[in-house]
């Protein structure tokens, strides 16, 4: 059982890696369940309590952030109320069409075209479709510090 529950951790920490780029995967929850489930095989003993709160709030924090970058980019960049409802129409459809990287260029294509319908400048719809382009990048970038810090910690428990 403690063979499989560390490969399980392992494997949990790979998808935590991929999770950090390739949309629709959450890739700092895997990471930390990673470290939970070496916790578990070692009894408890690689990770302090306070060390595991930390990574989970650190999880928390990174995956809310993950929604709102976005978001804040489209605003900080000039987005109006139609822009982002058509950022996030078009990470979906994004997803859906065009798995996984379609998310990414659905929320900019979805930006651009929410700010043209409400009547803004090509200039400017393309100015607020970067800000969502430039959040998601932002989000990415949080994620991969949080998942590779779990992993640095799991691989120095591990060995």
């Amino acid at each position: 059982m403690e063979i499989f529950l560390s490969v399980l951790g392992g494997f949990s920490m790979l998808v935590g890696l991929v999770g950090c780029v390739v949309p629709g995967i959450a890739g700092p929850p895997f990471s930390f369940l990673g470290l939970i489930l070496l916790s578990i095989v070692r009894g408890w003993e690689p990770f302090s309590p306070g060390f595991l709160v930390a990574m989970a709030a650190l999880t928390a924090v990174v995956t809310a952030l993950d929604y709102i970058m976005p978001a804040a980019g489209a605003r900080k960049f000039g987005a109006s109320r139609t822009g982002f409802w058509g950022a996030v129409a078009g990470m979906l459809v994004g997803l859906l069409a065009f798995p996984p990287f379609g998310l990414i260029i659905g929320a900019f294509i979805g930006a651009v075209a929410g700010e043209l319908w409400a009547g803004k400048q090509t200039h400017d719809a393309l100015r607020a479709g970067w800000g969502v382009f430039i959040g998601v990048l932002a989000g990415m970038v949080l994620k991969l510090i949080a998942s590779g810090i779990m992993t640095f910690y799991f691989v120095r428990a591990l060995f």
